[in-house]
């Protein structure tokens, strides 16, 4: 950054910037932990003889450990796009009313997860259902290693509950998926030929006041070459949400050539490694009994609403530290 003319591509000097930001913070955060852990040993001295001390002493230790944790989780992004944003997109899936209800509420959980991690999010789709919920919404999470954390969100969540819909109450099984894109600017890395895409525009649908509802100011593109549908109803002009639909459509090419390289890394190692955004990862049991199971680490938890209120941490740690261990 030292260098004469560092600033003069505002692009390059803007993403090494970016990266010392994150350096940085990482030294910090690592010379905090060290310079309180070498506070320990006098307190446990005190502590033996002074109760009062040995209250502090466990909660300097507690915090500590927690600092310990976030640090430590940040040597598991090792992925090319790990520390950038995220696409996250919520599908409803088979189960009608209940699905789409639970897509809505699955986008909500996704939702409070990054507020919890101080991410920034903005909704840049969302198509409500006929009755109640989501048919479908894209948001874009800002943040450090916001990427990296919410790839553990990837593929089918299954909630099982006394279904709201039915008259008779009864237990009902409904699906949503999650799909996670690196956020990406045009970079180069994936050239997109306009004769390959299909763009159509209509009236955004939801809140955004008399101008959303009245012009055909949603985009939707298709790129044919793959199927991948994308769409943006955000933004008050055409030109606007196509800029944003075309990110939105890199960000996915690119993300299925990422899928596409780990399962030949993965067939290449005799692994039976499951990478499909079609896998159902994660379990949401409400009745006959309340419990919450990660299917790809075993790990679980016994309070569903502090899961579905964004407490979902403990879940990507266990998938990181499993991508880490092999």
């Amino acid at each position: 950054m030292g260098e004469p003319g560092f600033w003069d591509n505002q692009e390059k000097a803007a993403s090494i910037s970016a990266e010392h930001a994150r350096v940085q913070r990482r030294l910090e955060s690592f010379r905090s932990i060290e310079a309180e852990g070498g506070d320990l040993d006098d307190i446990a001295e005190m502590a033996k003889e002074d109760e009062s001390m040995a209250i502090e002493l466990d909660a300097m230790l507690t915090a500590i450990e927690g600092k310990l944790e976030r640090l430590e989780e940040e040597r598991l992004f090792s992925g090319k796009y790990d520390s950038g944003d995220a696409l996250v997109t919520v599908n409803a899936g088979a189960g009608g009313t209940d699905a789409q209800d639970w897509a809505e509420m699955v986008l909500r959980m996704e939702l409070r997860w990054a507020e919890n991690r101080g991410f920034t999010t903005e909704i840049l789709e969302a198509s409500e259902g006929e009755e109640a919920g989501l048919k479908s919404a894209t948001f874009k999470a800002s943040g450090e290693n916001a990427y990296g954390l919410y790839q553990a969100e990837r593929g089918v969540h299954r909630l099982v509950r006394l279904s709201p819909f039915d008259s008779a109450n009864r237990r009902q099984t409904s699906f949503a998926g999650v799909e996670v894109a690196p956020s990406i600017e045009d970079s180069g890395e994936v050239v997109i030929d306009d004769d390959d895409l299909q763009v159509d525009t209509y009236r955004a649908s939801g809140a955004g006041g008399q101008h959303v509802n009245k012009t055909d100011s949603a985009v939707r593109i298709t790129h044919r070459p793959s199927g991948i549908v994308v769409q943006c109803q955000n933004e008050r002009s055409q030109t606007a949400n196509r800029q944003t639909a075309m990110g939105m459509l890199r960000a996915k090419l690119i993300e299925r050539e990422e899928l596409r390289r780990r399962e030949e890394i993965a067939a290449e190692k005799g692994e039976a490694q499951d990478v499909n955004f079609g896998s159902q990862i994660r379990s949401y049991v409400l009745h006959p009994y309340a419990m919450v199971k990660d299917h790809r680490t075993d790990f679980e938890v016994g309070d569903p609403q502090r899961v579905l209120d964004g407490d979902l941490d403990g879940f990507a740690r266990a998938w990181l530290l499993k991508g880490a261990t092999g």
